[in-house]
C-alpha cells in the first residue's frame, strides 16, 4: 500500500514527537488532539527541538522547515483521519478511552487504512474488536523519547493480518525507526517487561528501607552502566503512565502484586507525576545530584 498520509492522535509526549518522525520522513502529517492547548504546546515543543538540531547541524534549516510543512495540527478528528492511509493512537493508556477512538475512526477513515496503537502495554487484541477492521489493527510502540529513541515494537496479534504487520514495519523504516516484529501478543511487550521487573524490585528496596530512590539510580547507573536510574525515569516519562499501565495490568492479571505501589499512588495524588509537573521523586530546576 502507498500510504502518503499518517494521522496521529493524541499531541500529548508521545504523539508530538512520533507525528514529527512522519513529518521528516516526507509524509503529510495531520497531528489531532482534543485540547487546543495541547497542539500549541505540541508545536512550542517541536520548534524548540527542531531548532536545536539544525543548530547542531543535525538537521538541515531547509529540512525543519519542510517537515513543518509537511505538519498539521488539528482539533477536529475527522479533518485528520479521513484521509488518512495509517493512524497512529497515542492517546492516554487507558483502554476504554483507546477503544473509544478506535470505535471513531473506524466510522471516519477510508476501508483501507490501517489502525496501530502506541500503547506500550496493551494488546491490540483488546482494542480491535472495536472496529469492523480487526486485521488491519496492530500495535506500533515507539520508545520515549520518540525522536532520540531508535526503536519500535510491532506487534502482531492472532486477528492482525501479515500485510498489515509488514505495513507498519516498512513504516518504521521510513521514519528511520529500527522495528522488531513480535509475533504473538504478550501484554507490556517486551522491553517494558523487562523494565517494569527493575522497577517494581527498585520499589520494593525503597519502600523496605533498603537504600533511598538516589541511591538505587546510582547504584543502578555505576553498577549496572545503565544511562538513567528506575525513579529518574519514572519521572522522565510520567509517574501517571506507569500509574496507569499497573491499573491495566492489573485489570488483567488479578494479581496483587501488579497494582500500583503505595509510593506512585500517593505520587499521582498529589500531582507529582515527574518532570512535567517540576517535581516527581525529584524536584526540577535543580540539577539532580549523580
Amino acid at each position: 500500500m502507498n500510504v502518503k498520509t499518517i494521522a496521529v492522535i493524541g499531541a500529548g509526549s508521545m504523539g508530538h514527537q512520533i507525528a514529527m518522525l512522519s513529518a521528516l520522513a516526507g509524509y503529510k502529517t495531520n497531528l489531532q488532539d482534543l485540547k487546543n492547548e495541547a497542539l500549541e504546546k505540541a508545536k512550542l515543543d517541536l520548534t524548540k527541538i527542531m531548532d536545536k538540531w539544525v543548530a547542531k547541524e543535525k538537521i538541515t534549516i531547509e529540512a525543519k522547515d519542510q517537515a513543518f510543512e509537511n505538519l498539521f495540527f488539528t482539533t477536529d478528528i475527522r479533518e485528520a483521519a479521513g484521509q488518512a492511509d495509517l493512524v497512529i493512537e497515542a492517546v492516554v493508556e487507558k483502554l476504554e478511552v483507546k477503544r473509544e477512538v478506535f470505535a471513531e475512526l473506524d466510522q471516519i477513515v477510508p476501508s483501507h487504512t490501517v489502525l496501530a496503537t502506541n500503547s506500550s502495554t496493551i494488546v491490540s487484541s483488546l482494542i480491535a474488536d472495536a472496529t469492523s477492521r480487526p486485521d488491519k489493527v496492530c500495535n506500533m510502540h515507539f520508545f520515549f523519547p520518540p525522536l532520540v529513541m531508535d526503536c519500535v515494537e510491532v506487534v502482531k496479534g492472532e486477528h492482525t493480518s501479515d500485510q498489515t504487520a509488514q505495513l507498519a514495519m516498512e513504516i518504521c523504516s521510513q521514519l528511520n525507526r529500527t522495528a522488531v516484529l513480535l509475533q504473538k501478543e504478550i501484554s507490556g511487550f517486551i522491553a517494558n517487561r523487562i523494565l517494569f521487573a527493575i522497577q517494581k524490585e527498585a520499589m520494593a528496596l525503597y519502600e523496605g528501607g533498603y537504600a533511598n530512590y538516589k541511591d538505587i539510580d546510582k547504584i543502578t547507573r555505576k553498577a549496572l552502566s545503565h544511562p538513567i536510574g528506575p525513579f529518574e525515569l519514572m519521572d522522565l516519562s510520567g509517574i501517571d503512565v506507569g500509574y496507569y499501565v499497573m491499573q491495566q495490568q492489573y485489570a488483567e492479571t488479578g494479581d496483587p502484586k501488579d497494582k500500583p505501589s503505595k509510593t506512585i499512588t500517593e505520587k499521582v495524588e498529589a500531582g507529582e507525576l515527574g518532570r512535567k509537573t517540576g517535581k516527581g521523586f525529584y524536584e526540577y530546576g535543580t540539577k539532580v545530584n549523580r
